[in-house]
C-alpha cells in the first residue's frame, strides 16, 4: 500500500504552510488532492515529489507561472529543459542587473558612512531637518526601482 499524508503532515515534512499547499492546489500546480472518507485531503509520494520540485524551482527564483509551464510541458510528454534553459538565461541577465544595482547602492552607502563618520554630532543634533545626510544627498543613477523591478 502506498503511504499517504494528510495536509498537515505533508506541510511539516516539506517545511511549508498548509495554506501554501492549498494555494498550489488552487492555482493548478498540484492536482486536486484525493479525499479520505472524512473529507480530509490526502497526498501520495507523487505529490510529495512534485512539491519538492516546486520548492527547488522557487529557490532558483522561478515564478509560479514558470513552474506551472514546466509542469504542463512534462504532463504533455515534452521535456521542459529547453524552456528551463531559456528562462535561466533571462534570470541570469536579471541577476546581473540586480548585482550592478546593489554594487552602486553599496558604493553610495559607503560614501554616506564616510561622511557620517566625519560629522560633528552636537551640530547635527541641533539641526531641524530629518537627516541632512539623506536630504542633501544628490540623487545618483541608483534608484529603488532598480532593485525592485
Amino acid at each position: 500500500m502506498t503511504e499517504t499524508l494528510h495536509i498537515g503532515e505533508l506541510a511539516r515534512q516539506l517545511g511549508t504552510a498548509r495554506s501554501t499547499v492549498r494555494y498550489y492546489e488552487e492555482i493548478g500546480l498540484l492536482p486536486p488532492a484525493s479525499r479520505s472518507q472524512n473529507g480530509y485531503r490526502v497526498y501520495n509520494q507523487t505529490d510529495v515529489e512534485r512539491l519538492h520540485f516546486i520548492q527547488r524551482a522557487r529557490a532558483l527564483d522561478f515564478s509560479l507561472g514558470e513552474i506551472k509551464e514546466m509542469l504542463a510541458l512534462r504532463e504533455r510528454g515534452e521535456a521542459p529543459c529547453a524552456y528551463v534553459v531559456a528562462q535561466i538565461g533571462v534570470k541570469m541577465t536579471e541577476v546581473k542587473r540586480k548585482i550592478a544595482a546593489l554594487t552602486r547602492l553599496k558604493e553610495e552607502l559607503t560614501q554616506l558612512q564616510a561622511q557620517a563618520d566625519r560629522l560633528p554630532q552636537p551640530e547635527i543634533a541641533a539641526k531641524s531637518c530629518v537627516c541632512h545626510l539623506i536630504e542633501n544627498r544628490q540623487l545618483s543613477e541608483f534608484t529603488e526601482l532598480e532593485l525592485r523591478s
